[in-house]
């Protein structure tokens, strides 16, 4: 084929022209847009008929009619954000310096027990004004080195709003107390809340 060739195109052969026109016959055209008109009032008789004039087409947004905004509900004040302990007096809990106001043990406990009992726990500690909690989650290792569910919910447990307005902060234990199978708890005192 010369390039004079391919710029013209080429001729379609008998099978493909039959298809072509069979698609072409397949073809719906475009619906067309219906123009409405104002009809004059008192038409005289020499007077045109207005020319049609095209309407834009509505928006899609103007169509949909927008849902009513439900009410909003302020927020209650978000409590401060958690605080570990300060080195000072995770040092003197260690030493027996600073004396532990409570302990609870989860040991063998399912994660709805553990949580209901855990939030009991901290609600009584600051109705009678501990300053400091032990929780014991204990490590929970397996043999493939995963750790423990309760170790592992814990401390999220405790950055929940439920928790939060009871917590000031926590961090692991010392070894003498559980090490990591154990946190402080530091506890927000009744009248604080």
């Amino acid at each position: 084929m010369s390039r004079d060739e391919g710029r013209k195109g080429r001729r379609l052969s008998d099978d493909e022209s039959e298809l072509w026109r069979g698609v072409t016959k397949s073809i719906a055209p475009l619906r067309k847009r219906v123009v409405a008109t104002k009809p004059k009032e008192n038409p005289k008789d020499g007077d045109l008929p207005p020319e049609p004039t095209a309407k834009p087409a509505p928006r899609k947004a103007a169509l949909r009619a927008s849902p009513p905004l439900p009410a909003v509900k302020p927020k209650p004040p978000s409590p401060p954000p958690l605080a570990p302990l300060d080195r000072k007096t995770k040092s003197r809990i260690a030493r027996g310096t600073h004396a532990i106001d409570a302990r609870l043990d989860l040991h063998g406990h399912t994660q709805a027990e553990a949580h209901d009992a855990l939030l009991r726990f901290l609600r009584r500690a600051s109705d009678k004004g501990a300053s400091v909690v032990l929780v014991i989650t204990g490590k929970g290792v397996r043999g493939d080195g995963e750790r423990g569910v309760l170790k592992r919910q814990v401390p999220m447990w405790l950055s929940l709003p439920e928790f939060r307005e009871l917590v000031v902060g926590f961090d692991d234990a010392a070894i003498g107390h559980g090490g990591e199978g154990a946190l402080y708890v530091r506890v927000r005192k009744k009248r604080e809340r």
